[in-house]
């Protein structure tokens, strides 16, 4: 209790799956949360479980006034934004040369486009309360190939790469910005999949909470002197 009691976190696709225990973690640990989704009436309820300590808000991540109005909100509610969770995504599957571009545009518009569209919608407020945290949440699909599903892992590794880039150049605002990579995360985008799918020697799929430690951490001052890492969190599946 306590890791995090100064923070203010905006965290995208919250409403469900790994956004939610993210957000349910931040706010045991002290913080307050503004929850981000086109999920609004998941996105509502949640935020009422939560209670005086999250709010929520209809974010569509790749519509820059949105971000705008999460940021505001965040800013009136709680008179501040220390960090941001890059949690929404989304995935389509295909074959190359019969893949629809629509689909595979629309992966990269939520994926990519709307993790920049975060980065650069809170950069300004947090340089104004002297530093910040910014976590993309990736996939051991940014760490790998994998086939079928080429827009994932196209906008799985650039959101790594922002991750990178976007470190050497805010470093000097005390700002930091990591990846964390998840493996098979038991969540509703993945609960149609066979527990074995994806090979590791845990043997398991993992947990949105095992995921949310390592959001906590990042977003605490524990991680002060951590920025641009590409974190792991797969039950070894990129050990082979």
């Amino acid at each position: 209790m306590g890791r995090v009691d100064d923070k203010v976190v905006l965290i995208s696709g919250g409403a469900q799956g790994m956004g939610a225990a993210h957000a349910k973690m931040l706010v045991a640990e002290g913080a307050k949360v503004v929850i981000g989704d086109i999920l609004d009436e998941k996105g509502e309820a949640l935020a009422a479980e939560i209670g005086d300590s999250a709010r929520y808000i209809h974010l569509d991540v790749t519509e820059a006034d949105q971000w705008q109005a999460a940021v505001d909100l965040a800013v009136q509610t709680y008179g501040k934004l220390t960090t941001l969770v890059n949690n929404a995504g989304i995935v389509a599957l295909g074959k190359i040369g019969q893949f629809d571009m629509d689909k595979f545009r629309n992966v990269i518009d939520v994926n990519l486009i709307g993790t920049f569209l975060g980065m650069q919608a809170v950069v300004e407020q947090m340089k104004a309360v002297g530093g910040g945290s910014i976590i993309n949440v990736s996939s051991i699909e940014g760490l790998r190939g994998a086939p079928m599903v080429h827009p994932y892992v196209a906008s799985k590794w650039a959101v790594r790469g922002l991750a990178k880039s976007a470190a050497i150049e805010l470093g000097k605002f005390n700002i930091r910005i990591n990846s964390v990579h998840p493996g098979f995360i038991r969540t509703p985008m993945t609960k149609h999949f066979p527990d074995d799918m994806v090979s590791a020697p845990l043997g398991r799929p993992g947990r949105p909470e095992e995921v949310a430690t390592f959001v906590v951490f990042l977003a605490s001052d524990e991680s002060r002197n951590i920025t641009a890492a590409k974190i792991p969190v797969d039950q070894g599946s990129t050990s082979y």
